[in-house]
């Protein structure tokens, strides 16, 4: 397959506080290079672009060399936390803006949809828009007739298609601008995360059409999502951002594990540490994942691993170990515990692991409650809400469900069909 799409250094700095550039000094003083044949002096300059850090200086490269390339008919995923640069790449790909230095090469048409109502006039009707969108794509009026019934019949808004945009709810809108960008036959199509904003089944129809405009049409798509399980099932390649720079570029399930090793520090607890200077207790406990890396948030399809060390005495050698996962509703979903005497035969530090099952827990936020005990005797140690992590959606059977409430867990129950009807 040719490459039809190629980012060549591409960086884009912005100056802090103010709208544009920057002031009137610095316009003049990039002029005043310029004629000279001299680079742009403030391009030497700039923080990175980390937005939970207190900025040094008045400019901030928003991405910073970004090298890649895309082929016809790939689906490249590009994923990272707020603020990586993930929509300033894609505006500048899609030519909404200009880079500050590097290059694109594309061959083909473009279509865009970066935000709720991107190349709409809103006070022109569905229809209207639908026309102007194709115009602006380079199709004349009789090409963009012949999709016309496709393109209103796909986004579900015939009753209001002769109505302005002004009027239409967010989803709409979004119905509307997918269904011309997906249907006026560009060479590559760039999806921001709208996609959000519509419902379950309007995700799985636009899923299901970016599929077979890539697999079937040989089209080239660029998708930005929070969402792993759209991620994991649509696309072929994956770039992964942070603070402006690629980290990751390579196949779909290690660039999901790559995001997901990002967030391990955002507001969950992994590690806890205690010094017991005699008696008995839990000691430490770490969540970790696959690679032994100390991690708290984990794809659906994950194998949880806990580490746990323990200071025993020989009198609690009865005694039993085990923890509680308790959701964020503080719903306990499922206790394990084992008896100490059953692995140990001696008082002395030990240290234990334990593996939560990968397609178990349902995608949600949980906590972990652990205690050393003799049941009905004597609470040795008791840690509440110690540990915490979460379960990204990367492809479970219900990921078309999103955002309802399917309980706690997943059981493959078996389900066979019998010789006759009951």
């Amino acid at each position: 397959m040719s490459v039809i799409l190629k980012a060549e250094n591409i960086s884009k700095q912005y100056r802090l506080g103010t709208v544009g550039m920057g002031t009137l000094s610095h316009d003049l003083n990039r002029w005043w290079h310029s004629i000279r044949g001299k680079e742009d002096p403030y391009l030497k300059i700039g923080g990175v672009n980390d937005r939970s850090l207190k900025a040094s200086g008045d400019y901030v490269w928003a991405i910073k060399d970004i090298n890649f390339e895309v082929k016809q008919g790939e689906v490249l995923g590009i994923i990272g936390k707020n603020g990586a640069g993930k929509s300033t790449l894609l505006k500048i790909l899609s030519r909404v803006t200009a880079p500050s230095t590097g290059i694109i090469k594309t061959k083909g048409r473009i279509a865009s949809l970066l935000e709720v109502g991107t190349g709409f006039h809103p006070e022109l009707t569905g229809r209207e828009n639908i026309y102007l969108n194709g115009a602006i794509l380079g199709m004349t009026k009789s090409e963009i007739t012949t999709k016309l019934d496709e393109i209103i019949d796909f986004s579900g808004c015939e009753m209001y298609i002769d109505t302005p945009v002004k009027r239409y709810s967010s989803g709409m809108t979004i119905r509307l601008g997918f269904a011309v960008a997906a249907h006026l036959e560009p060479e590559i199509l760039v999806v921001d995360e709208v996609l959000a904003v519509g419902d379950a089944e309007f995700q799985k129809k636009a899923i299901g059409k970016m599929n077979s405009l890539s697999k079937g049409e040989g089209r080239t798509v660029l998708f930005v999502s929070h969402n792993m399980a759209s991620i994991n099932s649509l696309c072929t390649k994956i770039i992964v951002l942070e603070n402006g720079n690629i980290i990751f570029e390579g196949n779909t399930k290690d660039g999901i594990d790559s995001y997901l090793q990002l967030n391990q520090n955002t507001g969950f607890t992994g590690v806890y540490n205690k010094k017991i200077e005699n008696g008995s207790g839990i000691e430490s406990l770490v969540i970790v994942d696959k690679n032994n890396k100390n991690r708290t948030e984990f794809g659906f399809d994950e194998v949880i691993t806990i580490k746990c060390k323990i200071l025993i005495e020989e009198k609690y050698l009865n005694a039993h170990l085990g923890f509680r996962v308790v959701d964020k509703s503080e719903q306990i979903i499922f206790t394990t515990e084992f008896k100490l005497s059953s692995k140990i035969d001696s008082a002395g530090v030990y240290s234990f692991i334990v593996e939560i099952p990968h397609k178990f827990l349902v995608p949600n936020t949980y906590y972990l409650n652990f205690g050393l005990h003799i049941p009905n005797v004597i609470m040795i140690d008791y840690l509440e809400n110690c540990l915490s992590f979460q379960i990204v959606e990367t492809g479970s059977d219900f990921h078309i469900y999103q955002g309802r409430d399917f309980g706690c867990v997943f059981v493959n129950c078996a389900w066979n069909e019998i010789a006759y009807p009951i």
